[in-house]
């Protein structure tokens, strides 16, 4: 697999001799390798994937959680592949994606003249999953009536087809998964209880990309072999170093997906044969305008793209060196005054009113560090009187301020808390 700056990677997942060469191959003991589109360079992917080995040779159901965009589908099908049952079927049922009227037919079958329209026998999903997995996408978008229906399928593993008293047994292993809170839902009357708890046998929560970035260059590099077989480029892109850590420290709230769109957004404007006939080279400059908040390029720098590449003179390189700096720097601030409202979000203050900034006339270089140590105090404040609300417990604490504990750990620490609380 072609690298993009090697010596930084290994830097950037601390040197782990099973990352280099390609995507990271963890084998925890176990033969079966990971396929290449599955990224596990970060503590956080390498636990997961750990259990992950642990339950898939197993019938259990899983229960996938997490934000959208973060590989859910990709996890589903790491199951199936590590389990007996890989040489069956493996079918998505996206459940958000059909209408309400249909899908009872479409889980379960229909036989001929149960509703109009209905000329023949059908089986479902569940019967063409048997033998292999069934994966349940958007679970929390099934309708009520729907649920009791699939609770009994996975308690008796047999289905009734619409229109017929018969029930067929079918063999299919079931994982769920859902962008949503269900316990919120279940709270709310919106998701039955018994199936909640019936479907989190086990339950594994997939990190956001951006608690998890030592797995960001690999995702690139995969993603970049991807995109050149897939619009035919003749060679591969290269990408700065500062360029790769502006991708890194980009919150992603797209996730995977984003990040995917936006490296082939790059890549395209990058690499165009009728843009360029230089190698492709993707620069910070490039990457801030595609993180920008229009998300597109302007017409002028597209045309400037077509210039002859006229060697830097050594002033003209250090200004090329510092604005991209302050590009860097721009979307660090950002990421952290996104990273504080949360905070206080959760924390019942005002976001608006804490993170004001100064009048423009009135900002100077003193007032900048004054306002950036403001925004330590006010992380700091609401570090501490969330710790406190649960009495030190790391672990809730966590959870209500929606980070891990490794990060709660790591801001803890920034602010000189190490000592408050326990585990």
């Amino acid at each position: 697999m072609a690298r993009v700056y090697p010596e930084k990677f290994e830097v950037l997942t601390k040197g782990d001799p099973q990352t280099s060469g390609g995507a990271p191959s963890i084998g925890f003991g176990l033969e079966q390798p990971l396929p290449e589109n599955v990224i596990a360079a970060s503590e956080e992917m390498r636990e997961l994937v750990s259990i992950v080995r642990a339950i898939a040779p197993t019938q259990i159901t899983v229960l996938l959680i997490g934000e959208s965009g973060t590989g859910k589908e990709v996890f589903a099908r790491l199951i199936h592949d590590l389990s007996p049952r890989r040489n069956g079927p493996f079918i998505t049922v996206n459940c958000g994606a059909i209408p309400e009227g249909l899908i009872e037919s479409e889980l379960f079958g229909h036989e001929r003249g149960a509703f109009t329209g209905a000329v023949g026998q059908r089986k479902g999903f569940f019967e063409a999953a048997s033998g292999g997995t069934i994966f349940l996408d958007e679970i929390g978008e099934m309708p009520l009536q729907l649920q009791v229906k699939l609770l009994r399928v996975l308690e008796t593993g047999s289905i009734t087809r619409v229109g017929s008293t018969g029930q067929v047994i079918t063999d299919a292993r079931v994982i769920a998964a859902t962008n949503r809170d269900l316990e919120i839902d279940v709270r709310a009357g919106k998701f039955r209880s018994d199936l909640y708890y019936r479907l989190r046998a086990v339950m594994l929560r997939i990190p956001p990309l951006r608690n998890r970035r030592d797995d960001i260059p690999f995702l690139i590099e995969v993603m970049l072999e991807e995109f050149v077989k897939k619009h035919a480029l003749e060679q591969m892109p290269m990408i700065e170093q500062d360029a790769i850590h502006l991708l890194i420290e980009n919150e992603w709230r797209g996730n995977i997906r984003e990040l995917r769109n936006t490296l082939e957004q790059l890549v395209i404007l990058s690499c165009a044969p009728s843009r360029t006939e230089q190698r492709c080279v993707i620069t910070a400059t490039d990457v801030f305008k595609a993180l920008s908040s229009d998300g597109v390029w302007q017409n002028a720098n597209q045309a400037d793209r077509n210039l002859p590449i006229v060697p830097l003179q050594p002033k003209a390189q250090q200004e090329q060196t510092e604005r991209e700096l302050i590009y860097r720097a721009l979307i660090e601030l950002r990421n952290d005054i996104t990273e504080i409202k949360e905070l206080l979000r959760k924390n019942g203050a005002s976001p608006t009113s804490a993170l004001a900034l100064p009048q423009a006339s009135s900002f100077t270089q003193s007032d900048s560090s004054t306002n950036v140590q403001s925004l330590d105090a006010i992380e700091r404040q609401a570090l501490r009187s969330t710790l406190e609300r649960f009495h030190g417990n790391r672990r809730l604490a966590a959870e209500a301020l929606g980070v891990s504990e490794r990060t709660l750990y790591r801001k803890m620490k920034e602010q000189g808390l190490e000592g408050f609380g326990h585990a």
